[in-house]
């Protein structure tokens, strides 16, 4: 019995992170169009190159889903798959997915397939993917639809925090008035932010300076739930420094288990742009 963990690029793991002969994860890139340029967000993408082309376009940049396509091939290759995906508040991907496992069964009854929306990205689909490694590894013989369901109750549980002090995207997508952007950045403020269990994103508050906005992501973990013993993914789009001091003051004052920081890859580093950090948990 072979499987296969499926998620697009906005969760912040390479391909090579999970290769056993018998359990492999796929990363589906997404596309990001800057200017009438596509960068397709693989593992070959130069992220300051993707940050310096938006900052040099004056129009608005967009996203594209993958193909059903691109996920059927994926769910071909296995016996089981579970796929991860973006909000399905925040892109087509999740429908895409949806599509892409209905024409595979179609041609294809005797495979498993679940898609799993996880209302968020980032550090929340690699939390997904790990939880997921764990419980097909810990039996010789796994339960597709137990562990479908143990996946869905995680989803549930988790949660998403993420700051902003670069806000061209949302100026340029006239979700911000260009004199309201202008004066957050002069000022050194940050918005703090967090996703709903719907999966859309909830402005949480504003901190201005770095050591006000780190304490204020630590108190809205806080109130998010019970973070005894979480994992926490924190991803930084081009802002390990910071990170790391975040870090630091999670771990003195939370009861989690661990801080593991990654670098945000294209989509996640369209979305927080630069010097943004997002974290699941």
């Amino acid at each position: 019995m072979t499987w296969n963990i499926v998620c697009d690029s906005s969760c912040d793991l390479k391909a090579a992170e999970l290769q056993p002969d018998w359990l492999h994860l796929e990363v589906i890139p997404m596309r990001i169009s800057v200017g009438g340029t596509d960068w397709l967000d693989d593992e070959t993408l130069n992220v300051p190159a993707l940050l310096e082309a938006m900052q040099n376009e004056k129009s608005a940049s967009s996203t594209a889903c993958p193909s059903p396509a691109s996920f059927a091939r994926a769910f071909e290759a296995a016996d089981c798959t579970l796929c991860f995906t973006i909000s399905g508040n925040l892109s087509g991907t999740y429908s895409s997915a949806v599509v892409a496992r209905d024409m595979v069964l179609e041609e294809h009854p005797e495979k498993k397939i679940c898609v799993i929306d996880s209302k968020s990205t980032a550090g929340v689909m690699v939390l997904l993917v790990r939880r997921a490694q764990k419980l097909i590894e810990s039996s010789d013989d796994p339960d597709f639809e137990a562990i479908c369901e143990a996946l869905r109750v995680y989803q549930a549980s988790l949660r998403t925090v993420f700051t902003l002090e670069c806000f061209d995207n949302l100026i340029k997508n006239g979700r911000m008035r260009p004199l309201v952007g202008s004066l957050l950045h002069t000022l050194g403020i940050h918005v703090i932010a967090d996703a709903t269990p719907q999966g859309t994103i909830h402005v949480a508050g504003k901190a201005r300076g770095e050591q006000k906005t780190l304490q204020g992501i630590v108190e809205l973990m806080r109130t998010s739930k019970d973070c005894t013993g979480a994992d926490v993914v924190l991803s930084n789009c081009e802002n390990l420094a910071c990170a790391l001091r975040l870090k630091e003051l999670i771990l003195r004052e939370l009861p989690v288990k661990d801080v593991t920081i990654l670098p945000c890859r294209g989509l996640t580093s369209y979305y927080s742009m630069k010097n943004g950090l997002i974290l699941g948990f």
